[in-house]
């Protein structure tokens, strides 16, 4: 496929990372931690005080209460994903995953034993998941119905009382786990916070939620991630991972527990780091032709819908992969939305410098500009 003469270099507005340093608080607490002597060998499930601190984070969001022995503080947000998932799949389940969602995904589930089963979800609805369109997807195979709140790549936010919609159908279904991936739940631009999924009544122990510190506190690359879950899948996660490596080392415990003590306004920060460049994103899609408006509610993703961009009468797929590397050798990396089942669409991050997004959204017009077909 030709396209526009080769750049100096690459841009990327690919990376599921922003371009944030990390709060002073955590790196302060490291150095503390680091420097009071030997590192103490933590239980498995975590530093006590952290675990106590989250639980009480989640617990003042209503709907319940979340006891300290729920919360299990894992390497990182995938880890926590793939323990929960390996702890409550059986054999020959299925995992109810609506798309189009986060690539990562499909591996995971996998790797954990379990089978992907897709409930596509439409762009000209908003992404929306009507409650019998969940119930029509469930099969006696069907062990979790996995979502993220807000979404990637979409960067979709489901209400309050969409969840509580869904839920509605799921409690008929006790040996049913709903598990949501709230990793960019401090990353919200809209009137309401993204309901968390434990501020739900749970009457059968069915809600499994996973979050970190990279994406809504800015610790990239520190490795740490969270799960909460029933007392009896919490324990089992934190067996698994005392079996099979360590606890999370102590400085980087003692980093999440600072930022989780300041989390308001270290998200509220980010938020106000992100709007410049959120606002040059929305605007320069809103520009190019024959792409449909879009309003992103979360995350610093925009996934604009370039089907129109695709080769004529090609398979979807094929196509949506030929556009990318197009963009590609116009010197633009961007996410395809064919890994996140959605080919066509393409994920974009504006977690970067306002001036490189600038020049890759340039590099962006001209190569859509300049297809050759």
């Amino acid at each position: 496929m030709s396209a526009n003469p080769a750049h100096s270099s690459v841009l990327s507005l690919a990376s599921g990372y922003g371009s944030f340093a990390p709060p002073q608080v955590a790196t302060e607490a490291a150095v503390r931690a680091l420097q009071a002597g030997s590192l103490p060998l933590l239980d498995a499930a975590g530093l006590p005080q952290l675990r106590e601190a989250l639980a009480g984070v989640h617990s003042s969001l209503g709907g319940g209460s979340v006891a300290p022995e729920q919360v299990v503080v894992m390497p990182g947000t995938k880890a926590a994903l793939f323990a929960l998932l390996r702890t409550v799949l059986r054999p020959h389940d299925e995992v109810l995953l609506p798309t189009p969602n986060w690539f990562g995904f499909w591996e995971l589930i996998t790797q954990a034993g379990g089978t992907v089963r897709e409930l596509p979800l439409s762009p000209e609805s908003g992404y929306a998941l009507d409650p019998e369109q969940l119930r029509a997807a469930l099969t006696p195979r069907t062990r979790v119905v996995l979502f993220s709140n807000p979404n990637n790549p979409t960067g979709r936010v489901y209400s309050r009382a969409e969840v509580e919609a869904w839920l509605t159908v799921t409690r008929e279904y006790p040996e049913l786990f709903v598990l949501s991936d709230e990793i960019y739940n401090g990353i919200s631009f809209g009137p309401e916070p993204p309901p968390t999924l434990l501020s739900f009544p749970d009457p059968h122990g069915q809600h499994l939620v996973v979050n970190g510190f990279s994406k809504s506190l800015a610790l990239i690359g520190w490795g740490l991630g969270y799960l909460i879950a029933p007392p009896a899948t919490a324990r089992a996660c934190a067996a698994w991972q005392h079996a099979t490596g360590n606890a999370v080392p102590a400085p980087l415990q003692h980093a999440a527990l600072a930022v989780t003590q300041h989390a308001p306004t270290i998200a509220r920060n980010l938020v106000n780091q992100l709007q410049p460049t959120r606002r040059l994103m929305l605007s320069a899609l809103a520009d190019l032709p024959l792409v449909p408006p879009l309003q992103p509610e979360a995350t610093y993703y925009a996934f604009p819908d370039l089907r129109a961009y695709l080769r004529p009468k090609a398979e979807p797929i094929v196509a949506s992969q030929e556009l990318v590397a197009h963009l590609q050798a116009a010197g633009l990396t961007v996410v395809d939305g064919a890994t996140c089942s959605a080919p066509g669409f393409v994920r974009l991050s504006y977690a970067v410098p306002e001036q490189v997004l600038q020049e890759a959204l340039a590099r962006l017009r001209q190569a859509l500009s300049t297809l050759p077909y």
